[in-house]
């Protein structure tokens, strides 16, 4: 294997691969927003608003696959998630069951919780904020 660095230019200058993968945003910053569309997920399921919930979840779905691809030693719990607290949502929101939903909502944070846990960070406790998210109309269009 050649000791060369793949370089990548840019109109800033030139940047290697590793430079870009260390410049790759952590789990941290994915996790708090998971927490901001979990929170209008919520809350857009309880107005009975599925199109915005599902809409939030797909993206939820999307951050975790990029913290499977930036962080490889979380995959396997990543992908887990997904079909052990996500697809029940999925189907609770595709079946527009609010009691499901809100079972299988109140399941993912207990999940969450448990993988905090799992990976030293048991001091984080997703708390769904009191009061629906100001910044969106959660009112169906449909």
């Amino acid at each position: 294997m050649s000791n060369d660095k793949i370089v990548i230019k840019t109109k800033h200058g030139e940047l290697s691969l590793e430079q870009l993968a260390e410049a790759q945003h952590g789990m941290a910053h994915l996790m708090k927003e998971v927490g901001e569309r979990y929170h209008v997920l919520y809350y857009a399921a309880r107005a009975l608003n599925w199109k915005l919930a599902q809409y939030q979840l797909n993206q939820v779905i999307a951050l975790f696959r990029i913290g499977a691809t930036l962080r490889p030693k979380f995959t396997g719990d990543l992908n887990g998630f997904v079909k052990t607290h996500f697809h029940p949502m999925s189907e609770a929101i595709h079946a527009q069951d609010w009691r499901r939903f809100e079972e299988a909502f109140k399941k993912g944070i207990q999940g969450s919780d448990q993988f905090h846990e799992k990976y030293g960070y048991g001091f984080i406790h997703f708390v769904l904020p009191k009061n629906p998210p100001e910044m969106y109309d959660l009112t169906p269009k449909d």
